[in-house]
């Protein structure tokens, strides 16, 4: 459960809900809101404090981290963990390095493709 609260606390972060400096709710206070325990939610923060994403002062509560690269920080991790993921389903089927490669260029062609694509029609209109 606490690793959910940190994925909703990082999804408002890169989403820009919540800005570097700016207060987040408190740790008794998202528990209430999200019907957890207060020990789950004093997990999330400390493993988000860990990452570097927010900073908790005591007596004063947490905020987000002032990173000036911390949206980029995030997405990188959700790259690497969407990564892993690939990679596992690729030893899954037992894909040789090759294979794997071959089938990351063709999405990224494929995904590029289709972004200039949409830019070009973006020109034309």
């Amino acid at each position: 459960m606490y690793g959910q609260i940190v994925e909703q606390v990082t999804a408002k972060i890169l989403a820009g809900d919540w800005l570097p400096g700016q207060a987040i709710p408190s740790i008794r206070q998202l528990a209430a809101g999200s019907k957890v325990s207060v020990i789950t939610v004093k997990r999330a923060y400390l493993e988000l404090e860990r990452a570097g994403i927010i900073v908790t002062r005591p007596g004063k509560g947490s905020i987000v981290a002032e990173s000036s690269d911390l949206p980029r920080q995030l997405a990188l991790k959700d790259f690497h963990a969407g990564l892993s993921a690939m990679l596992e389903a690729a030893d899954r089927l037992q894909m040789d390095p090759a294979s794997v490669f071959q089938e990351v260029e063709k999405e990224l062609l494929s995904h590029r493709g289709a972004g200039l694509a949409a830019e070009e029609r973006g020109k034309t209109a």
